[in-house]
C-alpha cells in the first residue's frame, strides 16, 4: 500500500500563498530595488555633470592662464626689441584666425549656459475665448504688464504680471457713429499711452487716458496705407510697419498728439512686425523674407539671416531685450530663436507652438509668445537668471508703462 502526500505550497510562489503576504514582500522588495536604481542613476548623472563642469572650468582656466602668461612675456619683448624675432606673418595670421574660433566657441558656451529651451512656465487663455481669432500682437512693459490684441477683436486686453486680467480697452472711434475698429498690433509710448495699428481702416490710434472723459478715448493720430506692426524706439519715436507700401515710418508726437518729423524707410518686402533696438534704430521682420536691422540714422546695417547664416521660413514677431539680444518668432517653422550680440543663434522654443505671431520679453527673463494657432499666450523662462545684477541696476522709467517691447 502506497501513500501519496501533497506537497505544501512553496513560499516562492506568491500566487498560491494565502493572504498574499509573500506577494506584498516581493512588491516591497521590487519597489526598494527600483528606488535604489533611481538613486544610483541620479548619482551617476550627478557625477557625470560634475565631471563635465570641472572639465569645462579647467579648460577655460587653462586658456586664461596661458594667454595671460604669453601676454606678460611677449609685451616687454616686443617693446624692447626691433622686429618680431622668429615669428612670421603667417604664424600671426594663423593665431588670429584660431583666436576668433576660440572666442566664438567661448561665446557659444556662455550662451548655452545662460539661456534655456522649451521651458514653458504657463499659458494664458485668450480673454475673448473662441469668439474672435487668436492672439496676434503683444507688448510687455518694464513693470511686467502685458497688452494683447487678437485677430478680428475690437479690444486691447491688459494683463498684470501675475496673469490676472485687468480692464480691457474697447476700440471704438470717437466720432458720432462710434464704430469699433480692429487693432492689429499694440505698443506703449514713453508717456504710458497705448498705441495700436488698424490695418482695415489704415489708421494709427492712441488711447488718451487723460482726456475729459472718465474712461478715456481713442485718438486717430495718422493714416497710412496698411499699418501692421507698431513699436517705439529708444528715443520715444513711434515706429509703424506699412505692409503693402514696403515701408517703416517713424515719427514723434507732441502734447496735442500731432505727428512731427516723420521719416520713412522703403524697399522692404512685406514688413510685418517692428520694434526698437536698445542701441538705437529699429528691427523689422519681412514676411517670407528676412529680419533687417537699421541704426539710429535709419541706415540698413545688416540682415539677421545673412549675418548669422540662418534660414528663416516666415519671420513674424520681433523684440529685443536689455542686453541687445534679438528674439524672432518664425511662423512657418513654429519656433522662436534668439540672436545674441556674440555667438551663434539659439532656439528658445522648438516645440509646442502652432502659429506664433507677436513676441515680447521682460526684464525678469520671461518670453511671451502670442500663439494664434493655440488661442493663448505662452510664457517661457528663457534665461537662467535675470540680466540685472549688482553691476546692472534697474533703470528708473519716466512713465507708468514706458517704451518698447
Amino acid at each position: 500500500m502506497s501513500l501519496t502526500t501533497k506537497a505544501a505550497p512553496s513560499p516562492a510562489h506568491p500566487q498560491i500563498c494565502r493572504g498574499g503576504k509573500v506577494r506584498r514582500q516581493w512588491e516591497e522588495k521590487l519597489s526598494m530595488q527600483t528606488a535604489d536604481a533611481r538613486k544610483t542613476l541620479a548619482m551617476d548623472d550627478s557625477l557625470e555633470a560634475s565631471w563635465r563642469k570641472e572639465k569645462l572650468l579647467r579648460t577655460v582656466y587653462t586658456l586664461q592662464v596661458t594667454s595671460d602668461t604669453t601676454l606678460q612675456k611677449a609685451s616687454p619683448l616686443l617693446s624692447s626689441q626691433r622686429g618680431l624675432g622668429m615669428v612670421t606673418g603667417h604664424q600671426i595670421h594663423q593665431l588670429a584666425e584660431k583666436a576668433k574660433v576660440i572666442c566664438h566657441d567661448l561665446d557659444n558656451i556662455r550662451n548655452l549656459l545662460l539661456y534655456r529651451e522649451n521651458d514653458l512656465v504657463r499659458q494664458i487663455p485668450n480673454p475673448d475665448g473662441c469668439r474672435y481669432g487668436g492672439p496676434s500682437g503683444i507688448h510687455c512693459s518694464l513693470d511686467g504688464s502685458l497688452y494683447v490684441t487678437c485677430e478680428n477683436a475690437p479690444w486691447v486686453h491688459s494683463l498684470a504680471r501675475s496673469g490676472r486680467a485687468l480692464p480691457s480697452l474697447l476700440c471704438v472711434d470717437r466720432g458720432r457713429e462710434r464704430e469699433p475698429f480692429l487693432p492689429e498690433d499694440v505698443t506703449v509710448t514713453r508717456a504710458g499711452m497705448v498705441a495700436v495699428t488698424d490695418m482695415v481702416n489704415g489708421t494709427i490710434q492712441i488711447f488718451n487716458h487723460r482726456c475729459k472723459f472718465s474712461r478715456g478715448e481713442w485718438i486717430q493720430i495718422g493714416k497710412v496705407d496698411s499699418p501692421r506692426g507698431i513699436g517705439v524706439d529708444p528715443t520715444g519715436r513711434i515706429l509703424v510697419a506699412d505692409y503693402t507700401q514696403g515701408k517703416v515710418h517713424s515719427f514723434a508726437l507732441d502734447r496735442t498728439f500731432k505727428i512731427q518729423s516723420t521719416h520713412s524707410v522703403s524697399s522692404l518686402r512685406g514688413p510685418r512686425f517692428v520694434c526698437g533696438a536698445p542701441a538705437g534704430g529699429f528691427i523689422v521682420s519681412e514676411e517670407c523674407g528676412d529680419v533687417k536691422l537699421f541704426n539710429s540714422k535709419r541706415t540698413l546695417v545688416g540682415c539677421l539671416g545673412a549675418r548669422y547664416r540662418h534660414q528663416f521660413g516666415n519671420p513674424a514677431g520681433v523684440c529685443a531685450d536689455v542686453e541687445g539680444n534679438i528674439i524672432v518668432a518664425d511662423e512657418q517653422h513654429r519656433a522662436v530663436h534668439l540672436f545674441p550680440q556674440r555667438g551663434s543663434p539659439l532656439c528658445l522654443v522648438s516645440k509646442g507652438l502652432r502659429k506664433p505671431a507677436g513676441v515680447a520679453c521682460s526684464n525678469s527673463g520671461l518670453l511671451f509668445v502670442a500663439d494664434a494657432g493655440d488661442n493663448c499666450v505662452k510664457i517661457f523662462k528663457y534665461r537662467v537668471r535675470p540680466p540685472y545684477g549688482p553691476s546692472k541696476p534697474r533703470v528708473a522709467s519716466d512713465g507708468p508703462n514706458p517704451a518698447p517691447r
